[in-house]
């Protein structure tokens, strides 16, 4: 029998020293519905950028009631073992709705997320259990360890006050970044077969509550370093980014299928990345297609 265990307000005292502006609490439906909800209202409004420097707030919540992924799908957590966590960052709105490199603010989120669980492990001096214990990225947005999904990430668009609807494209918008992680979760809590935790890989690691903040003042950092670069020159990080999305891309070589929303599939193998940040998937016929919004599964 499952104890029921409590939430409680996350102690955030390394992300507080280097976030613009952080909330914290014991329990909300979602970080990111909170964050856009004080986006909205005002209650949460991050400066302008500074000398090329992004601000980042922080949304953290201890209990998710009704945490959410891509495609409507649901994110279980526990409370005191999985982070929940919402970033924000202003970025202006011609590169968050440009096509051509705005699915990139996606693999940055990841990249960002795989940067700050590897800095922690390596910090705290923790070792895998097995040599091959590498922290992946299944497109476009789970963070995989050996086959199994440690955490996902969902970013989403919110238009604060001060951008009414002016379409101009100087204007700033606002990309909350959600991300979910299984910290420290034993193998009897994990949600699904598929899924699993940093701790049953990975042995020395601190308590969660440590594990937490360190990873989460990480990837404040970590966001605002990379989004700056991206803000600065998107055509040239894009191309940057899909070199480096060949070493830690899951599917990459695979056999996958892709399932879409309207319930067709297309098998093939994955062979890399387009321009878009959009995923090229080879059939057995040799072919190439673009995947841009699906569900990819291994074979």
């Amino acid at each position: 029998m499952m104890i029921a265990l409590k939430a409680a307000t996350p102690q955030l005292p390394r992300t507080t020293a280097v976030a613009d502006h952080v909330v914290a609490v014991d329990e909300t439906d979602s970080t990111n519905a909170l964050a856009a909800q004080m986006i909205g209202d005002g209650s949460l409004t991050l400066p302008d950028h500074q000398d090329g420097e992004l601000a980042v707030a922080v949304v953290a919540a201890d209990r998710q009631t009704a945490g959410r992924g891509r495609n409507g799908h649901k994110w279980i957590s526990q409370p005191g073992r999985c982070s929940t966590m919402s970033y924000a960052v202003r970025i202006p709105r011609a590169i968050a709705t440009d096509e051509s490199v705005n699915g990139w603010l996606q693999m940055i989120a990841g990249l960002v997320t795989l940067d700050a669980l590897n800095g922690m492990i390596e910090e705290y001096g923790a070792t895998p259990n097995q040599p091959d214990c590498l922290l992946e990225l299944k497109w476009p947005n789970d963070v995989f360890c050996h086959g199994l999904k440690l955490g996902g990430l969902l970013s989403e668009l919110v238009i604060p006050p001060s951008s009414g609807t002016d379409a101009d494209a100087d204007a700033d918008v606002v990309i909350v970044f959600g991300v979910g992680l299984n910290l420290a979760l034993g193998a009897c809590w994990l949600p699904t077969p598929q899924s699993t935790s940093l701790q049953l890989h990975v042995t020395g690691l601190p308590s969660f509550g440590e594990m937490r903040d360190a990873v989460a003042e990480r990837q404040v950092e970590g966001f605002r370093e990379r989004l700056a670069k991206f803000i600065a020159d998107p055509k040239g990080q894009a191309e940057s980014l899909r070199e480096e999305m060949k070493t830690v891309c899951w599917a990459r070589g695979r056999q996958v299928e892709a399932h879409f929303t309207d319930g067709t599939t297309l098998t093939g193998e994955a062979i890399g990345l387009n321009e878009d940040a959009s995923l090229i998937l080879r059939t057995q016929d040799g072919t190439d297609h673009t995947v841009r919004t699906a569900d990819v599964g291994v074979l």
